[in-house]
């Protein structure tokens, strides 16, 4: 077994899934499973093609540890700046979030233990640990990635052997809204549960002695495992709860405490869960930005430390409500980030001047023309998801 690439699957995996893991059956289960397992599989489908698409882009254009290197050498200056403008503002929205987030569980663990630290303390003592392990670099993040993403996939099975034993198959059909245009509103939903592409340029120079199969393959199964994480949950929390129930609850920690009810000690195991899904996408994320960072200013260690986690803990610290809000876009930002700037970045790659320049043969995404223009139209479908 190769475990770097194992690792770099497993950090595409740890990256998508997320803590909004939870609430999926929260949006979905109103439609019915039928409806909603067709978007999901849409979306997984459409997403692990546009990563393919990147993949190819950073193949062909020899890599870099950022998108910076690929852009610059795929779409000229002007693009470059147009990607790490859309790189920043999306990962710096997302680590905000995660700093929050995880800054309040940190707190109330902590408090538990009767350790009084403040929120601002705890979300520093977050990102300052958490910060030291992706500045040490891809291995370092692989490693405790990897060790985080099995605990986590342990945690999953133990909730899992809860709900699966009392499912009640009456309630997979039923449906309580018919609205095709409120589902389609919902496809941001998953598709920024699908949201491992930043990471794409890190893990395949992690890999650069692998093979374009075996690069194809750890994206495909990267992407896989969210898929399957999530259509289990869904199934297993729809069976044990109606639909009534599910679309009545405001977040997901009233989803939780009526599961913690119905089932004693499921309480803590979901809030472990809820904290690994949080470190893990954060850890990925994290090391996107230090890498691009890495790549495009070419400082020391610590000066990258810096510009990669100053901002996003000044925003957790600072402006939380503001920058919360700013999330409802990160869905658009991920859409031109992750379906149309690989896009413009292969049309370049496929051309004959790039072409012409290239030795030996390189990975390419299957399906041609006619897949390029069903990426598009996939794009397009999501904007459209966001803007209704």
């Amino acid at each position: 077994m190769n475990l770097k690439l194992t690792g770099g699957t497993l950090l595409i995996a740890g990256t998508a899934l997320g803590a909004g893991m939870l609430a999926i059956p929260m949006v979905l289960a109103q439609f019915g499973l039928l409806w909603g397992t067709l978007l999901m599989l849409a979306i997984w489908f459409g997403t692990s093609y546009a990563a393919l698409l990147l993949l190819e882009a950073t193949v062909k254009s020899g890599g870099g540890i950022g998108m910076n290197s690929i852009a610059r050498k795929t779409l000229g200056k002007k693009g470059q700046l147009i990607t790490n403008a859309l790189l920043y503002c999306l990962v710096t929205c997302l680590m905000i979030a995660y700093i929050v987030s995880a800054g309040d569980l940190l707190q109330q663990v902590l408090n538990s233990y009767s350790l009084d630290l403040s929120l601002i303390q705890s979300q520093i003592l977050f990102t300052v640990f958490t910060g030291a392990f992706v500045a040490q670099g891809t291995a370092m993040v692989d490693k405790l990635n990897r060790v985080l993403f099995f605990i986590m996939i342990i945690v999953l099975a133990i909730t899992l052997v809860y709900l699966i034993p009392n499912i009640s198959f009456a309630n997979f059909y039923l449906v309580n809204n018919d609205s095709k245009v409120e589902l389609i509103k919902n496809s941001s939903v998953l598709f920024t549960s699908f949201g491992f592409m930043v990471v794409v340029p890190s893990v395949v120079k992690y890999n650069s002695e692998a093979t374009h199969k075996q690069l194809r393959n750890m994206v495909v199964i990267g992407a896989s495992i969210p898929l399957l994480c999530y259509l289990l949950w869904l199934y297993a929390v729809v069976g044990n709860l109606p639909v009534e129930q599910l679309v009545s609850f405001s977040n997901v920690s009233e989803l939780i405490a009526v599961l913690a009810l119905r089932y004693p000690n499921l309480g803590p195991i979901l809030s472990l869960f809820t904290g690994l899904a949080l470190l893990t996408s954060f850890l990925g994320v994290a090391m996107s930005l230090f890498d691009q960072n890495s790549d495009l200013f070419n400082k020391n260690k610590l000066v990258t430390f810096l510009m990669t986690f100053f901002l996003p803990l000044m925003g957790a610290l600072w402006a939380k409500e503001q920058f919360i809000s700013v999330l409802g876009y990160a869905g658009i930002i991920l859409v031109f980030l992750a379906i149309f700037v690989p896009m413009a970045m292969v049309q370049q790659v496929r051309s004959i001047k790039f072409e012409s320049l290239l030795q030996g043969v390189h990975y390419q995404a299957a399906g041609g023309q006619i897949a390029l223009v069903a990426s598009f139209t996939f794009g397009c479908f999501l904007l459209v998801s966001q803007l209704i």
